[in-house]
């Protein structure tokens, strides 16, 4: 057999698609004849391209090439070959550099390599991007060939994404690769775990599982073991794979709203998720099993939904098929092992104190990670000494705990005591923070230096990505336990409040002015708070348990527009109402809140409590001179008016809200309150003076840079100038307002593409518009949008709409309507918004 190559090696697998089907057209004597020929066929190309065989396993080959031009020639010669065939192969192509051993090829590229191959189709080749940066065009053998760019595609073994290209310019399907997911890309690659992998895999496959409970020990490898498992199994969920983190969350209520936000939807996940086919993968669920019978709930109402659930304890809820993590197996564990010893010291080699360690350790991956991680410190010997040292004085849990669980304690608690005093102390006190923090917040809060801070991430005792130090939750309970018996933990959690309410403070003005004034700018407040959102729920969580009311109810207020621009709906709601009732002294830090909960309740429909809360506000505000609190008190009491239908009393209100907010010189505030006297105005017949105050708004609007306003008042003016017969005047606006509204969420563009259907009603283009108000529709109850005032505007499009078109054409282009996603349907309205349609 010739020397397989070394260095930078490309590997090549083929794989045939659809054998079982084959061996049915074919017979069991003409399937043989048909591979045999098939096998010849590939190593030929192979040999004459410099290729040597690696491993055959069925009909699949592994091969290994010492240039890429090489790798690609071979490919390039088979499938000429096997085109014209009954077989067709697939085959993939990578470039790395892989550690060779007397065993074969070590490393993730063989990996990526056989993944890559996995995604296509018979007769495709496809290449990764290493591989493609190695092709010199000028090279004899790549004469005539063509790349095809496939884009960036996510790979089963939830890698990074990967460019992946193609040979030749032959339409194929699309590749199976994750599409519509959200599962992180783990840090390390998958080891072991092959046989759980399998039964995880098939258990999920089974029409009669729809829920799959994986439970163990803390540290056992379950959620690793689920994500693998559900990138595994996309092609069987069309609809998505969606993971939601539950470990920072304390409230069960928030489970559901936290599957929403990680589907995409801003209300009614039922309603979102209906027949569709959809994973959801719930991680780390034992705190919050009241909510077990929520989950429970959605999986009835949605038929073909399946939950697959990380947790330390099964939900105990009908239906529920529990499977128990067992420890890596031993053969797998040594290997776990050696992989991170690695990955810390690369000629680390395995001797015969590693299996010992790996027994010690009841082959728990957490526990083989920690142990792992002293590598670089001490010898494998001396690791082991010291587990035979300390472990019969490490092993005092709760007797009622599984002995492995036991053990893992005494791992954790093994490496605490490694550390160093200072390293000890900054390890507790990072327990304070809840979905991890920047360093600049580990060092105002817990006094961290770079240097501690570091060796613990050396020590896998803190995790460092993306500009954040974290911890494994199963650690942070241990150090949790550290921070408490330490005598420091009040007043570290009264310093983890206090910031990140300065935080929030401090982001407020921001958010306000991007809720008023729309755009861009400032909207990276609204990632740095999402970010922080764990936190900023364990600061609200901490004051609130401290009795310090008055500081929940500042960091709440502060948070309000966060909680709306990011559609954080239910917390936002449930947060404020419990501060309020939390604390009625009659101060700012109230008046906020309260105008804040106005406008949840508001949306809501829960008119008459949202009035209270206004009214209570301007009280407030009155009493303490505030002239911003008292506009926008009335502001509020005002539109809850208009909302009602009582324009008449609206109008004073809104009067007298405008000529505050000028007199302290809130510009844009005074901009928005004339939009809704403009509305009001409208509502009570004055049409000419609405159409002043929109046309002043945009004027003023243009000047100043908001272009919230002037997205609003040239919708209003376009639906305006089309109930004048001004048909061109409506087009144009309309065009020119459209793409502004798109910047500003779904509720905004809904509102948009309502306006547009109207216009182009009243143009005479009657299928535009009923496709139109169909999209607009359709968006609109995705995120479960109702207004009033648009109905009345909707029902006059349909009506003409109707005049204009059977009732068949009506029928059909409302279903084409409802079919167009959010860029679709602006592709279309700004065609059918142009002077010949």
């Amino acid at each position: 057999m010739p020397e397989l190559p070394s260095g930078t090696v490309t590997f090549l697998f083929t794989d045939v698609e659809g054998s079982t089907r084959l061996l049915l057209e074919l017979g069991t004597e003409g399937y043989a004849e048909a591979l045999a020929e098939h096998r010849r066929v590939l190593r030929d190309a192979f040999g004459s391209n410099g290729g040597v065989e690696v491993d055959t396993q069925g009909d699949a080959f592994f091969v290994a090439f010492p240039t890429a031009p090489g790798a690609l020639g071979a490919a390039s010669d088979a499938v000429a070959v096997l085109g014209s065939g009954p077989i067709r192969v697939r085959l993939g192509l990578h470039t790395g550099t892989p550690l060779l051993t007397p065993e074969g090829y070590v490393g993730t590229d063989v990996h990526r390599a056989a993944r890559i191959a996995a995604c296509g189709h018979g007769g495709q080749v496809l290449i990764s991007s290493s591989t493609a940066a190695l092709l010199d065009p000028s090279n004899s053998l790549l004469q005539g060939m063509l790349l095809r760019d496939l884009g960036e595609h996510r790979l089963k073994d939830l890698s990074a994404p990967e460019r992946i290209y193609q040979l030749g310019d032959r339409e194929f399907p699309a590749l199976k690769s994750l599409y519509r997911t959200n599962l992180p890309v783990p840090g390390t690659p998958f080891l072991g775990r092959e046989t759980e992998l399998g039964e995880v895999c098939e258990l999920l496959t089974r029409d009669d599982v729809r829920l799959l409970t994986l439970t163990g020990a803390g540290g056992s490898g379950k959620t690793r073991l689920a994500l693998q498992s559900a990138g595994a199994l996309a092609e069987l969920f069309p609809d998505g794979v969606y993971w939601v983190p539950l470990a920072p969350l304390r409230d069960p209520r928030l489970v559901l709203p936290g599957a929403a936000k990680a589907v995409g939807t801003d209300d009614g996940l039922a309603e979102h998720i209906a027949d569709k086919r959809l994973l959801l993968l719930f991680d780390n669920f034992e705190h919050l099993t009241d909510a077990a019978p929520d989950a429970a709930a959605l999986l009835a109402t949605c038929p073909s939904l399946c939950l697959l659930v990380t947790s330390r304890e099964p939900l105990h809820v009908s239906g529920e098929q529990e499977y128990l993590v067992p420890p890596l197996v031993h053969t797998e564990a040594v290997d776990f092992f050696t992989a991170k010893a690695r990955g810390i010291r690369p000629d680390f080699a395995p001797d015969d104190a590693v299996p010992l360690i790996c027994r010690r350790l009841d082959d728990l991956p957490l526990a083989l990670e920690l142990a792992a991680a002293r590598i670089k410190a001490l010898s494998s010997q001396e690791i082991l000494s010291r587990l035979e040292h300390r472990l019969p004085l490490l092993t005092g849990g709760a007797r009622d705990l599984p002995e492995r669980q036991r053990t893992l304690r005494a791992t954790i608690d093994w490496s605490y005591e490694l550390l160093g005093v200072d390293e000890q102390r900054l390890y507790a006190c990072l327990a304070v923070f809840r979905g991890g923090c920047t360093l600049d917040a580990a060092e105002q809060i817990t006094g961290a230096d770079l240097d501690t801070l570091q060796s613990l991430v050396d020590k896998s005792l803190v995790r460092h990505n993306e500009g954040r130090y974290w911890m494994l939750e199963t650690i942070r309970e241990h150090a949790t336990e550290r921070l408490d018996a330490s005598g420091e933990a009040d007043e570290t959690r009264r310093r983890h409040a206090l910031h990140y309410l300065e935080l929030a403070e401090e982001a407020d003005p921001y958010l306000r002015e991007v809720a008023l004034r729309g755009g861009h700018h400032h909207l990276d407040w609204l990632d740095r708070l999402e970010t922080e959102h764990d936190n900023l729920r364990a600061a609200l969580d901490r004051l609130a348990a401290a009795g310090e009311t008055q500081l929940v109810l500042r960091t709440a207020g502060a948070l309000v527009e966060f909680w709306f621009e990011n559609a954080h709906f239910v917390e936002l709601r449930t947060r404020l109402l419990a501060a309020l009732e939390a604390d009625d002294q009659p101060t700012a830090a109230r008046a906020k809140a309260l105008l804040g909960a106005c406008d949840t309740l508001g949306v809501s429909k829960d008119d008459v409590r949202a009035i209270r809360c206004a009214d209570e506000a301007l009280v407030i505000s009155r009493a303490l001179g505030d002239r911003s609190g008292i506009a926008d008190s009335l502001f509020r009491l005002g539109t809850n008016a208009s909302n009602q239908g009582d324009y008449k009393a609206a109008l004073p209100l809104l009067e007298e809200a405008r000529g505050l907010f000028e007199e302290v010189g809130d510009q844009d505030a005074a901009l928005n309150v004339s939009r809704s006297l403009a509305s009001t105005s409208e509502r009570l017949g004055d049409r000419e003076h609405a159409q002043k105050l929109y046309a002043e708004n945009l004027a003023l609007a243009r000047a100043l840079g908001n272009t919230y306003i002037v997205s609003v008042s040239l919708g209003a003016l376009a639906v305006a100038a089309a109930s004048d017969g001004r048909a061109d005047e409506a087009l144009a606006l309309a065009r020119e307002h459209l793409p502004t509204a798109r910047d500003f969420g779904k509720l905004d563009f809904s509102t948009s593409l309502f306006r547009v259907a109207y216009v182009l009603a009243r143009a005479g283009r009657a299928e535009a518009a009923a496709m139109v108000l169909a999209s607009a529709e359709a968006i609109a109850d995705e995120i479960g949008a109702a207004w009033g005032w648009m109905r009345d505007l909707n029902e006059q499009t349909r009506d003409l709409a109707r005049a204009q078109l059977s009732d068949d054409a009506f029928a059909e282009a409302g279903e084409r309507g409802r079919t167009l996603d959010v860029d679709e349907a602006m592709e279309l309205a700004l065609r059918e918004l142009t002077p010949e349609g």
